[in-house]
């Protein structure tokens, strides 16, 4: 089902050419139900065939099928609330084969169609699965009753009672970190949960994620910090992961346990994150992880810091939600720990630096 390297980059290199030809020909057979939707329609069937492929890429790579029937169980809900037809979501796997099998040399066609079959498969068996086991869910902390009042919050845009809800639960005694565990994150999972049954706007979630930043980042700048551990971390999402809120916290949780937290936010790109990692031989190195593509940009930058590090490259730490739902996905990128949490970072990342590291590492 894996393709060999050279296939695997004839696969990646025709993706634009791909979700033009797979776009295009579902508005040849299916204009009426599209072309409702004017331009924007058309551009929003280009990204769902374009992250078709993006989570096909990682079957081809590593052979995991489950993210991706994941991806697309959480898919055919927000397709479902918006008025599309079930059965155009296995259509487009369809005719993705189709054109691969007429742009890929053998064998590397017949590999991806094989993947195809199979997430067809997998995704039909997990269809008839009650909702509850179709598909695994992330680790998360307990909610909090607060959760509801810091949500309605955020939708509303109430920066001011937001904060107000965040500082409440300080006044209480509860630590920041506890309370972006137990309320912030849940909140915002509501929130996506809310943008998927098409009640939430993709305004709204921004909007609430660029409020939940501020919140934290304002309730961080009055809590007292302890005296610097000796301990330095470099925290970033890899390239491609535009999801910096759950990494936040982390660094958040780094910070009030005395670390030296360098926290490059979303959207690193690769050669400039081991640039940095070269240059500043931190003690750990923690990545975000969101969906399942990213997975090898995790790997080359282990491979890349292998390299430059050979003896002195610093233990990696995964996280993020395609860790999280997949967890024996870190080990079979190279990396030394994971954690589900900002809760667990700190003492996962404390474990690794105790463990006398591999030759190479």
């Amino acid at each position: 089902m894996t393709l060999t390297p050279t296939g695997l980059q004839r696969f990646w290199q025709l993706r634009h050419d791909a979700v033009a030809s797979v776009t295009e020909r579902f508005y040849a057979t299916h204009g009426t139900v599209y072309r409702q939707w004017g331009p924007r329609g058309r551009e929003a069937c280009r990204e769902d065939i374009g992250f078709h492929i993006e989570f096909l890429r990682p079957v081809l790579e590593f052979g995991l099928v489950q993210p991706m029937v994941s991806y697309l169980l959480w898919l055919r809900e927000v397709l479902d609330a918006r008025g599309i037809p079930s059965g155009h979501l296995a259509q487009s796997l369809h005719w993705l084969g189709d054109f691969y099998a007429a742009h890929l040399d053998e064998p590397d066609a017949t590999a991806v169609q094989a993947a195809l079959d199979g997430v067809l498969l997998a995704l039909a068996q997990a269809e008839q699965m009650p909702a509850s086991r179709a598909q695994p869910d992330a680790p998360t902390a307990p909610a909090w009753p607060e959760v509801c009042e810091f949500e309605h919050a955020l939708l509303r845009g109430n920066r001011n009672e937001a904060q107000q809800v965040v500082q409440r639960c300080l006044d209480q005694g509860h630590s920041l970190v506890s309370i972006e565990a137990h309320v912030v994150q849940p909140a915002m999972v509501r929130i996506g949960d809310g943008w998927q049954a098409n009640r939430v706007s993709v305004a709204q979630e921004h909007m609430a994620t660029a409020i939940a930043h501020a919140v934290i980042s304002a309730s961080l700048e009055q809590h007292s910090l302890p005296p610097p551990n000796g301990h330095h971390i470099i925290l970033a999402c890899v390239e491609g992961n535009h999801h910096a809120l759950g990494l936040r916290m982390v660094a958040d949780a780094f910070e009030v346990q005395g670390w030296d937290v360098t926290y490059l936010g979303a959207n690193v790109p690769t050669r400039a994150l081991v640039d940095m990692v070269t240059t500043e031989q931190p003690d750990l190195l923690g990545l975000s992880v969101s969906f399942p593509q990213q997975l090898g940009t995790v790997r080359t930058i282990i491979a890349q810091l292998n390299a430059h590090l050979p003896d002195a490259r610093p233990p990696v730490l995964v996280g993020g939600l395609a860790i999280n739902r997949f967890l024996p996905l870190a080990d079979m990128l190279g990396a030394e720990g994971h954690a589900a949490s900002a809760l667990d970072a700190v003492d996962v990342a404390q474990r690794l630096l105790k463990q006398p590291q591999p030759d190479g590492h």
